[in-house]
């Protein structure tokens, strides 16, 4: 299961009601934080994340509305709150323009508060534990180096206590050790099979994160049978021609997108001020039903559906 708490979801500048990008995704003990425009550690504040336990950003691109709020967090961080470490991951591109907002303006020769890491992003698995993988896929956007990422959990096969308990075995390491796919011998000598008490393959979560795009067609794949996909839509199809012209989506590409993909849910951010939220409701949902056009603060639990 992944939370997603969207925490800014206005298109380049901030609206009265929605912030600059940035999302929070939960999983485990895990806390990513994905883009940090200006005005996201206030937004942090607002919706109960804090600080504690922030050590992981991901950056989609290097444009300013996606960026802009490190230097205030690094700064609060060098103030108020300790960390032991922040890594940073983006393109090579979004990364030199933080690290100059960190280095030459915010500390501006001060020694930096925390160990800061940074990680140039290239397509494949960035991280993974016995339990999730992250990975990174390119997007078409303006500019180089600019990435999605996608959070899937792995496959596992449910431990089935009925089963263990009619076979003897006691609770402790023992099952621990089934679960982890070892054979183990029980006091009277019977040896107990890890096929003995897990259950069937269960397929794990997956979540789609797409910041600013320019295209979908190269999005098709990595988003294939997700539970839910995050994606810009700064345009209605009225005004298709802008889109093409500053690499931005309309939100009947998006939920084209999600259609042919197979995905379960759609949440659609990056909104601009020229339109309502029901206008773009209004025209992905005839696309594909199971929209949501997130606004700021939402909570959404990503687990996968049977």
């Amino acid at each position: 299961m992944f939370e997603l708490v969207f925490l800014g979801t206005s298109a380049s500048a901030p609206s009265v009601r929605r912030g600059l990008t940035a999302s929070m995704i939960l999983h485990k003990e895990y806390r990513f934080l994905i883009d940090c425009g200006e005005g996201t550690q206030r937004q942090l504040l607002k919706s109960g994340l804090g600080f504690k336990r922030l050590d992981k950003i991901l950056l989609t691109h290097g444009h300013l509305d996606h960026i802009l709020g490190l230097g205030g967090l690094v700064s609060t961080f060098s103030r108020w709150e300790t960390i032991e470490k922040l890594e940073i991951y983006g393109g090579k591109w979004a990364l030199d323009r933080v690290e100059d907002l960190i280095f030459r303006v915010v500390l501006r020769g001060a020694r930096p508060p925390m160990k800061i890491e940074f990680f140039d992003v290239k397509p494949g698995v960035l991280m993974e534990d016995d339990t999730f993988e992250l990975s990174a896929f390119p997007v078409s956007h303006r500019g180089p180096g600019c990435f999605g990422y996608a959070f899937r959990e792995k496959e596992r096969r449910p431990f089935l206590v009925e089963r263990a308990e009619a076979l003897g075995v006691p609770s402790g390491p023992e099952r621990g050790r089934l679960v982890r796919g070892e054979s183990i011998t029980l006091a009277d000598g019977t040896v107990v099979h890890p096929d003995q008490v897990l259950g069937e393959t269960v397929p794990g979560a997956a979540l789609v994160y797409v910041g600013d795009a320019g295209r979908t067609d190269n999005l098709l794949e990595v988003c294939r049978e997700a539970d839910a996909l995050v994606i810009e839509a700064t345009y209605l199809e009225v005004e298709a021609d802008l889109a093409r012209r500053f690499g931005h989506l309309t939100a009947a590409q998006a939920a084209t997108l999600a259609r042919r993909a197979g995905v379960k849910q759609l949440f659609l951010t990056h909104i601009s001020r020229r339109y309502s939220e029901r206008q773009v409701r209004a025209e992905a949902e005839p696309i594909f039903p199971n929209t949501v056009v997130a606004r700021d603060f939402d909570r959404v639990r990503i687990v996968k559906e049977k």
